[in-house]
């Protein structure tokens, strides 16, 4: 596995890390042991948050034991130092560790600055041990910007791909200019991406970045595990299919992040979105069960009132995606067509 000093935190992490978001969705036993695949692999940096539900228990499950061998980020969402107490005291309990290596702000409305609040909690949690590293999480790049000219935090951790535009790049070379390590969530677009190859040939050229692949599968770990025995080069046959992902998923798409959640009308809009890419990128007979014909249906309950907008870090109009993913649905289905 291949290693690097990530930024100016001296921390020595493995290129490809653990996104430990989709592990929520398995049982205990099965996440350990897929935590403890990666782990025996030789991937040592795990990202998870107190807002992934169970996720953080089951780290500890699966490598409570080789706890001083791994790096762990965590993340709080909370906007107030009652709030912050009180989550990194939960994070601390589940993970069954004294300190957290990378502590991040998740994803804040407005980043906070140094004399800000929660800043202040950041800056004590260091001073008593119970965090070695400031970080943050932006899923805007005017709000990543911000907090890398602050000079405040650590690592940040932002939306990066084979399909990242010039603009974002050369933010992640700052960072890696200003000693700030990059951690890069949505490697493959939300799963749009359906190879992990061209986002690992684009982010190895930036040392300080490191991608966070959410694995909730062996043949999920397996891929990027043989990728990095065989790294991929950036050549002109990767290049091409690079802009023909990038020709296919221009404009506004649902990266499946999720904030939007939940719906009033109990819709899977980070699911529902994304289906017109999901048919044509993926096996389609796999959302054309009577499953997703069921969930598909409840878009016609949505009353737009605007809750996910209002949510959704990228500002997309979710309902006006929601109708014509429905209608783009309905002409796969059997006899509509």
């Amino acid at each position: 596995m291949n290693t690097t000093v990530f930024g100016n935190t001296g921390l020595r992490v493995s290129r490809s890390a653990f996104g430990a978001l989709p592990i929520q969705r398995l049982s205990n036993q099965d996440a350990a042991a897929l935590l403890r695949r990666a782990y025996e692999a030789g991937i040592n940096f795990f990202d998870t948050a107190r807002a992934y539900t169970d996720s953080e228990a089951k780290m500890a499950l699966g490598l409570g034991d080789v706890r001083e061998k791994i790096i762990i980020a965590s993340k709080t969402m909370s906007s107030t130092p009652e709030a912050f107490w009180a989550q990194l005291n939960e994070s601390l309990a589940a993970l069954n560790t004294p300190y957290i290596d990378i502590y991040q702000l998740h994803n804040p409305a407005v980043i906070p600055l140094a004399d800000s609040p929660m800043y202040q909690c950041m800056l004590e949690a260091r001073a008593q041990g119970k965090i070695r590293h400031i970080g943050i999480s932006c899923h805007l790049l005017a709000n990543a910007r911000i907090a890398m000219e602050s000079g405040l935090y650590a690592t940040i951790q932002y939306p990066l791909s084979a399909l990242s535009d010039p603009a974002e790049i050369d933010f992640a070379r700052e960072c890696g200019e200003r000693g700030i390590g990059v951690i890069a969530m949505k490697a493959l677009c939300g799963g749009l991406l359906t190879s992990a190859a061209p986002s690992m040939a684009f982010l190895r050229d930036l040392p300080h970045v490191v991608p966070i692949w959410g694995f909730q599968r062996d043949s999920e770990l397996d891929e990027v595990l043989a990728l990095e025995q065989n790294p991929p080069a950036l050549d002109e046959a990767m290049l091409a299919r690079i802009e023909k992902d990038r020709a296919e998923l221009a404009g506004d798409f649902c990266r499946g992040c999720g904030y939007c959640l939940p719906c009033p009308a109990q819709i899977q809009i980070a699911m529902c979105a994304r289906m017109p890419l999901l048919l044509r990128r993926a096996v389609p007979e796999s959302f054309l069960t009577s499953h997703w014909q069921q969930e598909m249906a409840r878009i016609e309950a949505c009353t737009g009132c605007g809750l996910c907008t209002s949510r959704c870090p990228y500002g997309l109009d979710a309902p006006r995606l929601l109708r014509a993913a429905w209608a783009d649905y309905q002409g796969f289905l059997p006899g509509q067509g």
